[in-house]
C-alpha cells in the first residue's frame, strides 16, 4: 500500500496540479477547437461547457475517495476496494487501455503540426506517413526514458513544461480574440447559424470532438498520490483547479478559433473545415508568422507534456494491477535506484508503439480512447458511495454531500458520453472489454479468486452489453432504430438502473478489511477526532 513507501513522494501541490494541468492541456488545445467546430459548429462553445461540467461531477467521488485512499494507480485499485477482483480488473484493464493509447495520441498530434514545416510527416489522407509514424516513435521513446530516471525528473521537467503550455494557449486566444475576430462566423445564416447541426452535433462533438478526451487529464494527480506529498490536501485541491484553469482556457480557444476563421476557411461548411495546423494555419493567414512559429515549436512540447505524464499514469495503473491478485508479478517490479515502477513502464512503451501501426491518425484514436476513460470514471460514485457503507471510519478530508445525486448524475452523464461516442466504437470498446473478461477467468482459476466476486461485477458486464446494443441500433452512427432524441432517453434510464445495481452490487471486500486494519495499525484511519497527531497523519502518508 501507498503509505509502506514503495515509491518515492516527491510532488508538492504545484508538480501534482500541473501533472493534471499537462494531462489536460496537450494535443486537445491544438486539434479539438477544429474537430468539434466540424460536429457542431460555432455551438461547440456550449460542447465545452457541456464537457467540462460533466468531468467535474465525474470528478467530485474521486476527490472524496483520494481525501481517504491516497496511492498511486489507485483507479485501478478503488474498484477492488469496493467490488472485489473482477470489476478491479475490468476497470483496470479499461483503464490501462485509456492511458497507454494516449502517447501515442499526443506523439502523433505533435508529428501533425511538425508537417507545417517539415512536409513529408502527414498525408493528405488523413494519417501519418512512414516517416511521420517513425518520428512519433521517438517521442515515445523520449517519454519514456525522462519518466525511467525517477519521479523527480518527470516532476520538474513536467511542471516547467507545464506552465508554458498554459501561457501560450491563453496568450494565442486573447491575441485571435482582439486583433482578428469575426462575430459573424458565430451567426453566419449560409453556414448554419450557431448551431448548424442541431443539438445532436453538440453531444456528439462532445465525445466525438475530443472534448471529453482533453478534459479527462485531471485524473493524473489522482493516479500519482502515492508520490504526492500531503496528498490527502493536495489532491483534491490539484483536481479542482485543473478542471476550472483548463475550462476556462478551451473556452477562450473555441471562442478565438471560430472568431479567426475566413470566408475562405468557411467556403465549404463547417464540416469540411480543412487545415492540419489549426491555429498555426490561422497565424499565417493573419499575416503572423512570428505567432505561427511559436506555436509550431509549442505543437511539438505541448503534446509532448501530455505524453510524459500520460506514460507516468500508465505505468501506475499496471503497477497498481497485480496488488489486486491478478496479472504478473513482475509488473510490480520498482527500480531500487530510481523507486519508479520500470516493468510497467517498458509494457506501456510497447502498447504505445503498437498503438501508432492501427490507428496512424489523431482523431481515430479519440473515440475509442474516450469511451475507455469515461467508464472507468462511471466507477468513482459507485465506489465512494460502497466505501462509506463498508469502510465508515476510514479517515476522509473531504466528504462530498448529495454523493448520492451527484453521483447519479455523473453515472448519467458518463453513459452518454459513451454512447456519443457512436457506432461502431462502442463495439470496438465492448471487445476489448471482453478480452479484460478472459483475463479474468483466467486469474479466477488459477489465484482462486473469490466467487463473490463474480456476482459484485455482472452490473458491470450486463451494462456494457447493453451499451454496445443501444449504441448499434442507436442514431449515433448505428442503424437508427432508436431515433434521436428517445435514444438518450434510452440511454439515461438504462444508466439509472445500472447506478443502483453497481451500488447494491458492492460488499466489504477482503481488500478494504486489510486495507483498513494496516491504516489503524499505522495510526491512518478513523475520523480526526481518533488522530492524537494530525502532522504525524499527514507525514506519515
Amino acid at each position: 500500500m501507498a503509505f509502506k513507501g514503495e515509491l518515492k513522494r516527491e510532488m508538492n501541490l504545484l508538480d501534482l496540479t500541473m501533472a493534471s494541468v499537462s494531462g489536460v492541456i496537450g494535443s486537445g488545445w491544438l486539434l479539438a477547437a477544429i474537430t468539434s467546430s466540424t460536429y457542431a459548429g460555432p455551438a461547440a462553445i456550449i460542447s465545452w461547457i457541456i464537457g467540462g461540467v460533466f468531468m467535474l461531477i465525474l470528478a467530485l467521488p474521486f476527490i472524496e475517495l483520494s481525501s481517504a485512499i491516497p496511492e498511486s494507480g489507485s483507479l485501478a485499485r478503488y474498484p477492488h476496494y469496493s467490488h472485489g477482483s473482477f470489476t478491479s480488473l475490468l476497470m483496470g484493464w479499461g483503464l490501462f487501455l485509456s492511458y497507454a493509447v494516449v502517447p501515442a495520441t499526443e506523439a502523433e498530434a505533435a508529428v501533425q503540426y511538425a508537417n507545417g514545416y517539415l512536409p513529408g510527416l502527414y498525408s493528405n489522407n488523413g494519417t501519418l506517413t512512414g516517416i511521420g509514424i517513425l518520428i512519433a516513435s521517438v517521442l515515445l521513446i523520449v517519454f519514456f526514458v525522462i519518466n525511467y530516471f525517477g519521479v523527480r525528473l518527470f516532476a520538474k521537467v513536467n511542471t516547467t513544461v507545464t506552465i508554458l503550455k498554459v501561457i501560450i494557449p491563453l496568450g494565442t486566444a486573447l491575441l485571435f480574440i482582439f486583433s482578428a475576430f469575426h462575430p459573424g462566423n458565430f451567426s453566419e445564416v449560409s453556414k448554419g447559424g450557431f448551431m448548424p447541426y442541431g443539438f445532436q452535433g453538440v453531444l456528439a462533438a462532445v465525445s466525438l470532438g475530443g472534448i471529453a478526451f482533453s478534459y479527462e487529464g485531471f485524473r493524473q494527480a489522482i493516479d500519482l498520490a502515492g508520490e504526492g506529498r500531503n496528498p490527502q490536501k493536495n489532491i483534491p485541491r490539484a483536481v479542482i483547479i485543473s478542471l476550472v484553469l483548463s475550462m476556462v482556457i478551451y473556452l477562450l480557444l473555441q471562442v478565438a478559433f471560430i472568431g479567426a476563421l475566413t470566408a475562405g476557411d468557411l467556403a465549404h461548411g463547417w464540416a469540411k473545415l480543412n487545415l492540419s495546423s489549426p491555429f498555426a494555419d490561422l497565424a499565417l493567414s493573419l499575416n503572423m508568422g512570428w505567432l505561427a512559429i511559436i506555436l509550431y515549436a509549442d505543437a511539438s512540447y505541448s503534446p509532448a507534456g501530455s505524453g510524459l505524464v500520460y506514460t507516468a499514469s500508465a505505468a501506475r495503473v499496471l503497477w497498481a494491477i497485480p496488488k489486486n491478485g491478478y496479472g504478473p508479478k513482475w509488473l510490480s517490479h520498482v527500480s531500487s535506484k530510481y523507486l519508479v515502477p520500470t516493468s510497467a513502464l517498458w509494457v506501456g512503451l510497447v502498447i504505445s508503439f503498437l498503438c501508432l501501426l492501427p490507428f496512424p491518425a489523431w482523431s481515430e484514436l479519440i473515440g475509442i480512447n474516450t469511451s475507455f476513460g469515461v467508464i472507468t470514471y462511471m466507477m468513482g460514485p459507485s465506489s465512494a458511495l460502497v466505501l462509506r457503507k463498508t469502510a465508515p471510519n476510514l479517515r476522509r478530508l473531504i466528504k462530498i454531500k448529495g454523493l448520492n445525486w451527484i453521483g447519479l448524475i455523473g453515472f448519467i452523464f458518463g453513459g452518454l458520453i459513451i454512447y456519443w461516442t457512436s457506432w461502431p466504437s462502442v463495439g470496438y470498446v465492448g471487445l476489448a472489454l471482453f478480452v479484460g473478461f478472459l483475463l479474468f477467468l483466467y486469474y479466477y482459476r488459477k489465484n482462486h479468486l473469490p466467487t463473490r466476486d463474480i456476482k459484485a461485477g455482472l452490473w458491470f458486464v450486463a451494462m456494457m452489453i447493453t451499451m454496445v446494443l443501444i449504441s448499434y441500433l442507436g442514431s449515433f452512427g448505428g442503424i437508427g432504430w432508436i431515433q434521436y432524441p428517445w435514444d438518450i432517453v434510452v440511454v439515461a434510464v438504462v444508466c439509472v438502473f445500472f447506478y443502483f445495481w453497481s451500488v447494491r452490487s458492492g460488499y466489504e471486500t477482503e481488500a478494504i478489511i486489510n486495507l483498513v486494519a494496516s491504516m489503524e495499525e499505522h495510526n491512518l484511519t478513523l475520523d480526526p477526532s481518533s488522530i492524537s497527531d494530525k502532522h504525524d497523519f499527514n507525514q506519515s502518508f
